[in-house]
């Protein structure tokens, strides 16, 4: 398992709106569409940043513009 961390998004620090915790270990998810699945092409998809609670488990998902 990846070792949680603090995390700031944006100049702010990321804080858990379920439990209030400040640390979270971070993954990568790739944001799947039905035409690239279909074609065969889903590591073409945008990937999303996710940073997940280390005490309860939250996700919060950043996808970059």
């Amino acid at each position: 398992m990846a070792k949680s961390e603090k995390v700031q998004v944006a100049g702010n620090n990321l804080v858990c709106p379920v439990c209030g915790y400040d640390e979270f270990w971070k993954r990568e998810t790739l944001m799947n569409t039905a035409g690239a699945t279909f074609l065969g092409f889903d590591w073409a998809n945008q990937a999303a940043q996710n940073y997940i609670c280390d005490k309860c488990g939250y996700v919060y998902w950043f996808l970059e513009k």
